[in-house]
C-alpha cells in the first residue's frame, strides 16, 4: 500500500472526494484504485474562514513498484508502514515466579494485558476498587463531602486516566507503533472506531469505565489474577553477594508477602505512601519538576467561538479546544494543561485534609464549560531542594492551603479572573457557574499557591486574551488548587532495559515513576514495561535496546 500525507479537503466535502483526491494525487485513473482506508483525519483552523480537513491516507492501487518509482524522492507518498504490533516472545511452560504489577491505571492495565497476552499470566495488585464501586465512592466526595482515601479519583481500576477527557493523544516519539497498539486494544474493547483515524481522539469517563471492564476481563481469561484492595507497603528486596540488589517479592498492607522476580511499578502519580515505602527500601529516587497552578472555567461558546468563527457547531469540528504558553518575566513558565472542552472541575483528592482540582469530560463534551489547568512550571533545584521527595511535600503543602481556604469541608476555593488580576477577593459569582463539585467557595487565591504563581499567571491571563477573545474575561472562575500535573518524582530506570538502576527486576513505569504523562504514553509506557518483563525471562534483545545499539553502531 502506498501512504499519502496532507491531502486537504474542504469541511462539508461529500464521501467520495477522498478516492477522488487520492487518484487526482497519484494521477492515476480510477480503475487503478483498489482500495483507500483513512489513517489520519484532522483540521487546519489557522485560518478561521477557511477551516479544512487534513487526511493521510493508505491506498491500495495495481502496479505499486511503479507509482513508487515514478514519485520517488516525494515525502508526502510513501511506502504504508507495517503498523501490526509484534509481540517480542511468549513465556516459557514453567514460571519460577509469576511477573507482578502494581496499580492498576492505564500503565499497569496494558503491562498486565500484554504480559497476558504473551502467557505470563501476571498478578495485578490495585489498592483501590473495581471501577463501578470505585466510581460509587467518587461520587460519595463529589456529593456529599466524603472521601474515601483508598477509592478516589487517583486510587482504583483504570487510575486516575478513567476521570479526565479520556485523550488519547500525546507528543511521545513512538517508532514502533506501540500507541497503535493501545488505540486497537481500546477499539477491541468498545472505544469508538473513529479513535484510530482522528488526531485528537478521546473518550470520555462513561466510555472508558465500560472498557476498563472488559480488558479486565480480557486479562483474566488469559490467566491473570486482578486483586483489588491490595495495598503493598513493602518490598522484599535482597543484596546478593555481587553487591547487587534484586527484588524478591512485595509485602501488603494485610501481611501477606507475594513472592516475584519481576514486578512492575505502575503506581500513578499520587500513591505518596508506595513512594515513601520505595525510598525507605532503598530503591533510587530522584525528584523531579511538576506544575502548580489553578483550573480556569468559560463558556464553552466562547472558546468554540475564538477558534472555529462561523464554522461553530459543526460536527467534525465538535467542542474546541486550545492550547496557550506564556513566558513571565519573572522567568516562569505558565501554560495550559489538560483543557478539557465541554467539561467539569472535579475533586481529586486522595488524601484527608486536602483540596485538588482535575477535570473531567464526557465522549460527548456537551457541558456548558469549558476548563483547563493554568499551571506554573516548578523544578526541585529551584523550588523544593534537598531531598527526593520533597516535591511532594511542597504538594501536601498547598493542597492543605486549598483545604483551610475552601471551608475545610472539601469544597475548593475560588475567585473570578476579574477580581483575580486585580488582586482583590471575589465574594459572589458572575455569569459563569462553576462547575466543581461539592461547590466552590469565593475567595481570594493568593494564599493558596506560591506569591511566584500568582505574579506568573496574572501577566499570563491578559497575555492569553490576546489569542483567544475573551480568555481574560471578569466573570472566569478560576478553581484551586492544581498540584498533580505529573508526579513529583522519578524511579530511575536503566534505558537498555527499563529496570530500576539499583534494583533488578524491578520495572519502574508511567506516570507515578515520571515517565509518561496521560493515558496514551502511560499505556504505551506499560506495554515497554511488560517488553523489559518478558525479554528478562526468556533472554533476548528488544527494539528498544536493539535501537541503541543501532545508533551506537551508527556512524553519524
Amino acid at each position: 500500500m502506498l501512504r499519502l500525507t496532507e491531502i486537504k479537503l474542504p469541511l462539508d466535502h461529500d464521501e467520495a472526494a477522498i478516492p477522488a483526491a487520492a487518484i487526482k494525487r497519484l494521477k492515476i485513473t480510477a480503475s487503478e484504485l483498489l482500495n483507500v482506508v483513512i489513517f489520519r483525519r484532522g483540521y487546519d483552523a489557522r485560518k478561521r474562514a477557511d477551516i479544512h480537513l487534513v487526511y493521510t491516507l493508505d491506498c491500495e492501487v495495481k502496479n505499486e513498484p511503479a507509482l513508487l518509482k515514478r514519485f520517488a524522492g516525494d515525502p508526502k507518498l510513501t511506502p504504508t508502514p507495517d503498523t501490526e504490533y509484534k509481540f517480542v516472545g511468549h513465556a516459557p511452560s514453567v514460571l519460577a515466579s509469576r511477573p507482578v504489577v502494581i496499580g492498576l491505571g492505564p500503565c499497569g492495565l496494558f503491562a498486565a494485558l500484554i504480559l497476558a497476552q504473551m502467557g505470563f499470566k501476571p498478578i495485578v495488585l490495585e489498592r483501590g476498587k473495581a471501577v463501578r464501586e470505585r466510581t460509587q465512592d467518587t461520587w460519595g466526595l463529589w456529593r456529599k463531602s466524603v472521601l474515601n482515601p483508598e477509592s478516589n479519583v487517583q486510587f482504583g481500576e483504570g487510575g486516575a486516566g478513567t476521570f479526565s477527557d479520556g485523550k488519547l493523544w500525546s507528543q511521545i516519539k513512538d517508532p514502533f507503533f506501540l500507541g497503535r497498539k493501545v488505540l486497537i486494544e481500546f477499539v477491541k474493547a468498545g472505544a469508538p472506531a473513529e479513535i484510530m483515524y482522528v488526531s485528537k481522539p478521546h473518550i470520555g469517563t462513561f466510555k472508558l469505565v465500560k472498557m476498563v471492564e472488559k480488558m479486565r476481563a480480557t486479562i483474566e481469561s488469559l490467566g491473570g489474577e486482578i486483586r483489588f484492595q491490595q495495598r503493598v507497603i513493602d518490598f522484599d528486596i535482597e543484596k546478593q553477594s555481587d553487591g547487587t540488589r534484586r527484588i524478591r517479592g512485595v509485602i501488603l498492607a494485610n501481611n501477606e508477602r507475594i513472592e516475584s522476580q519481576h514486578v512492575v511499578l505502575a503506581i500513578g502519580h499520587s500513591a505518596r505512601d508506595t513512594f515513601e515505602s520505595i525510598y525507605a527500601s532503598g530503591v533510587h529516587i530522584e525528584a523531579k519538576p511538576f506544575s502548580i497552578g489553578f483550573r480556569i472555567e468559560h463558556p464553552q461558546s466562547l472558546i468554540d467561538t475564538a477558534r472555529f468563527g462561523a464554522n461553530t457547531g459543526h460536527n467534525i469540528l465538535g467542542a474546541a479546544d486550545y492550547k496557550l504558553v506564556h513566558h513571565a518575566s519573572n522567568g516562569r513558565s505558565v501554560y495550559s494543561f489538560c483543557m478539557c472542552p465541554g467539561g467539569t472541575v472535579v475533586a481529586a483528592t486522595s488524601e484527608p485534609g486536602r483540596v485538588v482540582t482535575n477535570g473531567m469530560s464526557q465522549y460527548s463534551r456537551n457541558e456548558r464549560n469549558a476548563n483547563a489547568g493554568i499551571v506554573v512550571g516548578i523544578t526541585p533545584e529551584r523550588d523544593y531542594p534537598g531531598h527526593p521527595l520533597a516535591g511532594m511535600a511542597f504538594q501536601r503543602h498547598w493542597e492543605e492551603q486549598a483545604f483551610k481556604a475552601g471551608g475545610e469541608n472539601y469544597a475548593a476555593p475560588a475567585q473570578l479572573v476579574g477580581d483575580f488580576i486585580a488582586g482583590r477577593a471575589s465574594t459572589s459569582l458572575g455569569s459563569i457557574v462553576p462547575s466543581y463539585k461539592p461547590g466552590v467557595k469565593m475567595t481570594d487565591l493568593s494564599s493558596v499557591v506560591p506569591d511566584f504563581a500568582i505574579e506568573a499567571i496574572r501577566e499570563a491571563l491578559p497575555a492569553f486574551d490576546k489569542q483567544i477573545k475573551g480568555f481574560a474575561m471578569a466573570d472566569a472562575v478560576l478553581t484551586g488548587v492544581e498540584t498533580r500535573t505529573s508526579s513529583p518524582i522519578r524511579i530511575s530506570r536503566r534505558d537498555d532495559d527499563f529496570q530500576s538502576i539499583n534494583t533488578r527486576g524491578l520495572f519502574p513505569a508511567g506516570e507515578g515513576a515520571g515517565y509518561a504523562g496521560g493515558i496514551m504514553s502511560a499505556g504505551v509506557d506499560g506495554i515497554k514495561a511488560a517488553e523489559a518483563v518478558a525479554l528478562s525471562i526468556i533472554g533476548g534483545v528488544g527494539r528498544h535496546k536493539k535501537m541503541m545499539m543501532d545508533d551506537q553502531a551508527s556512524p553519524y
